[in-house]
């Protein structure tokens, strides 16, 4: 009995000496790969710094990260960062209604601090993303600095958060002659293209209206766009169905195909119902966001001078069939007298004549 007892006790001294064996293997064996790992990750390292400084524009230390076929070595991206990718077609950092007043006191100081990534002449590309067009923004402008101020602080955020590539003009009409609105937007989309032939989308906007909702997105559409569907001056709803005054847009091929807007509409009114006229006779049709998305405020101001209201403009809108064809881009005449870049929009002024004088009645 007493070697039987023993013979069991042997047997498991012999089973737990080899159980120690085992794990002293086991961790012999993870502490050798660690240190092996580590040693592959130091040779790794020390062979790519090398090869880095053999081939300086090698594949590991381009900006880019990968290898044109043909050409110098791009410096655009990261080893580590992926191509940019097309902008979303609704921008994620959409905050949707704004609150807009008016009441806070406004400096460029103050919007140019609040816009730093905004570039001399106003202009914006996204950082993270592929813009899918690029929009010339067009202010027809005279002796409207306060307006102008509000409009660049709101309007700047805004564009910014729906992923827009944008360049503002302030297309400024020399003298105090009647002004003209339609012909300055004319000759903003001249000077725009000649200062960036890419631009494919035109925005047309009056200096005094801010958009309500970052949610109406600034770009060119399938059809020409009217993005001022309800102002709060018209009890945010539209005056009439053929309106297309206040903020419009058209892509370029929409444009040229219009011939552009009119340039015979001195005064105030009648140039946006002549615009909607060549639309519908072009074979277009206007294109409008949600009512409540398409709300705006209007900066309160008395009405400026030389831009009475144009009596002719009734007798002008009845005759669009006949004078767009001669009347718009193709007839555009005007006298450049100054570009000035400024931080946070391009300067544009220019001299477009008078109006022809008025034939006596009787």
């Amino acid at each position: 009995m007493t070697r039987l007892l023993l013979g069991v006790t042997l047997e498991r001294i012999c089973k737990a000496v080899l159980l120690l064996c085992l794990l002293h293997f086991v961790i012999i064996m993870i502490l050798y790969f660690d240190v092996y790992a580590q040693h592959l990750d130091f040779f790794s390292r020390f062979n790519a710094r090398n090869a880095s400084r053999a081939h300086p524009f090698s594949n590991s230390s381009r900006p880019n990260g990968t290898v044109p076929s043909y050409g110098p070595p791009s410096t655009n991206l990261s080893a580590t960062e992926k191509p940019l990718q097309p902008c979303q077609e609704t921008p994620p950092g959409l905050v949707g209604r704004l609150l807009i007043e008016f009441s806070s006191p406004m400096s460029m100081e103050r919007v140019q601090r609040e816009n730093p990534d905004v570039r001399q002449g106003g202009k914006y590309t996204p950082p993270d993303c592929l813009p899918r067009q690029k929009v010339a923004i067009l202010i027809p402008f005279r002796h409207r600095e306060h307006h102008l101020k509000y409009w660049l602080h709101y309007l700047h955020p805004i564009l910014r958060r729906q992923k827009v590539a944008y360049g503002i003009y302030i297309i400024n009409q020399f003298g105090e002659d009647t002004f003209n609105r339609a012909k300055l937007l004319n000759v903003g989309f001249m000077e725009a293209l000649k200062d960036d032939e890419e631009y494919d989308c035109f925005i047309f906007s009056d200096v005094d209206l801010i958009p309500m909702d970052d949610r109406n997105l600034y770009r060119c559409y399938e059809q020409p766009r009217h993005f001022a569907v309800g102002m709060d001056k018209f009890g945010f709803r539209l005056p009439y169905a053929g309106y297309f005054g206040g903020v419009s847009g058209l892509s370029k091929s929409q444009f040229l195909k219009i011939n552009g807007f009119p340039n015979e509409y001195w005064g105030w009114g009648g140039e946006d119902d002549d615009i909607f006229n060549r639309i519908s006779l072009n074979g277009m049709k206007v294109s409008r966001p949600d009512i409540r998305i398409g709300r705006y405020r209007m900066i309160k101001h008395e009405r400026d001078k030389h831009n009475e209201p144009n009596p002719q403009r009734f007798t002008k809108i009845q005759n669009t069939k006949m004078t767009m064809k001669r009347d718009g881009i193709s007839s555009l005449q005007y006298r450049l007298v100054e570009i000035s870049r400024q931080p946070m929009y391009t300067n544009i002024t220019v001299e477009i004549g008078r109006p022809p004088p008025r034939l006596a009645r009787g």
